[in-house]
């Protein structure tokens, strides 16, 4: 059989070498051509052939078509290349999962997808999995915590699904290092360093998952030149063994779904598997009574209760993102006490939601590549004393494959009774969509002088990789 990998962008020269490792057959079409460098000499090296889709016309037999979740192309647009084939069509999740299949099955292992709250959601579970010595892979990086000490594996990759194989093995040549001696080559027998891992995909998860968590479908934003959404890739949550859901995803999207291990949470809704009693908010650390009924868990048992925590959620989104990491551990059967105290040492992430005070200014910052307009509505509506704060809105263009919508987010824009600035090329941009009147700086950074000058508060928004933010 031939084994045509679709995408060398997106995590396909992984896959492909993984298969030819495996004595397999194996083909790639670099859809958007840019391989280079490395990674074709690489799949030079592995007997990888390159091929465009009109060369599928010179082979005959089976071939097994490995694509993204997300690929610009139909099924029937391939076959019509070559009818006579048998086809079968293989997503890059479920081949990473089949790569996988024997990995790690003493530790447990948990898979977060969702629109909004990934790497938030990653980061809680990895203060809660602390002493387990997990393996991370997240929008921050491949990265391996050993006696409380970060491991970085690699900082800039991505969370598409082959990453989680990468992530793997970079693990594995950490903890297996070929030492020179004089007698020759000695192979560590240290087979690992991790005793749990917690991956982050964007679009749906690969089903090596004990648990895999969906935080929300916030925004249903179409993918595949619009033949499908976010919410349907999202549907591969319910391949892991146990799955823990945002309640009004589930109702809304997949009350078709038949699985023996859903779990559900809430902000309002009692019925939810885990929910809210009582929440206090706070900037600096919100208090929370959640109740929990008949919680599935991965050994089959079921497990109800309460408990009281406080951690870092200024926003009911934030407290969101909690109620699926506490119902994610509830699942695998931790006990409460490491809950509760991991999301007490839990302070935020950079990159994402974070508080810090700079001379007499609170400076509140939201910098993420995925922030869309409900995100920024989420944040805004945080702010209790908006009066008291500049909001500065902006950020960069292709950072993601999700877009902003800026008609959405000018029309909520101009709903507000509050002075905005606006900065970078998606300030620019928003600023001629705006019928109110507003402050423009090219430079970011203006607008914490501005700030600081005038010995007010920060809401500083900005759609753009933090790392890129951070280094200006």
């Amino acid at each position: 059989m031939n084994n045509l990998v679709i995408d060398l962008t997106h995590g396909g020269v992984k896959i492909a070498i993984s298969l030819a490792k495996k004595g397999r057959n194996v083909l790639a079409y670099d859809i958007y051509s840019t391989l280079k460098g490395i990674d074709a000499k690489m799949l030079e090296v592995y007997g990888v052939e390159l091929i465009q889709l009109e060369q599928l016309a010179d082979f005959r037999g089976d071939m097994n078509v490995i694509y993204p979740i997300h690929m610009p192309l139909s099924f029937d647009e391939i076959e019509s290349f070559n009818p006579n084939l048998n086809y079968t069509f293989q997503s890059h999740h479920e081949i990473i999962a089949e790569l996988l299949e024997d990995w790690a099955e003493d530790i447990p292992k948990v898979e977060v997808t969702g629109v909004k709250g990934k790497t938030t959601s990653v980061f809680m579970l990895k203060e809660i999995l602390i002493d387990d010595n997990p393996l991370i892979l997240s929008s921050l990086g491949a990265l391996l915590y050993e006696d409380g000490k970060e491991i970085v594996l690699k900082k800039d990759i991505s969370i598409a699904p082959a990453n989680i194989k990468e992530t793997v093995d970079l693990a594995y040549k950490i903890a297996n290092p070929i030492c020179k001696i004089a007698d020759g080559v000695v192979v560590s027998e240290n087979l690992r360093k991790y005793g749990s891992a917690i991956f982050e995909s964007s679009l749906g998860v690969s089903g090596i998952g004990d648990v895999g968590l969906l935080l929300n479908i916030a925004e249903d934003y179409p993918i595949a030149k619009g033949r499908s959404s976010a919410s349907k890739a999202k549907r591969q949550v319910f391949r892991c063994k146990c799955v823990c859901i945002q309640k009004e995803a589930l109702d809304d999207y997949y009350s078709d779904v038949k699985h023996d291990r859903i779990n559900t949470f809430s902000l309002t809704d009692s019925a939810s598997s885990l929910f809210v009693e009582n929440v206090e908010y706070n900037l600096d650390q919100t208090s929370l009574e959640i109740a929990y009924n008949n919680v599935k868990t991965v050994n089959d048992n079921s497990v109800s209760g309460k408990l009281n925590l406080k951690t870092f959620a200024p926003g009911p989104h934030h407290v969101s993102n909690v109620l699926g990491v506490v119902l994610t551990c509830l699942s695998l059967e931790i006990d409460t006490d490491r809950i509760i105290n991991g999301l007490n040492n839990y302070k935020g992430i950079p990159g994402r939601t974070t508080k810090r005070t700079v001379e007499n200014s609170i400076i509140i910052e939201e910098i993420n590549p995925g922030l869309n307009t409900q995100a920024i509505k989420e944040s805004i509506n945080m702010i209790q004393n908006l009066e008291d704060y500049y909001l500065s809105i902006g950020g960069d263009y292709g950072i993601t494959c999700e877009e902003i919508d800026e008609e959405k987010l000018a029309n909520f824009l101009n709903t507000l009774n509050t002075e905005i600035i606006l900065t970078g090329d998606l300030g620019l941009s928003i600023e001629k969509k705006l019928t109110k009147k507003t402050t423009y700086f090219k430079d970011y950074r203006e607008v914490y002088e501005l700030a600081l000058k005038n010995h007010k508060n920060l809401l500083f928004i900005y759609r753009s990789d933090y790392r890129k933010v951070s280094q200006r």
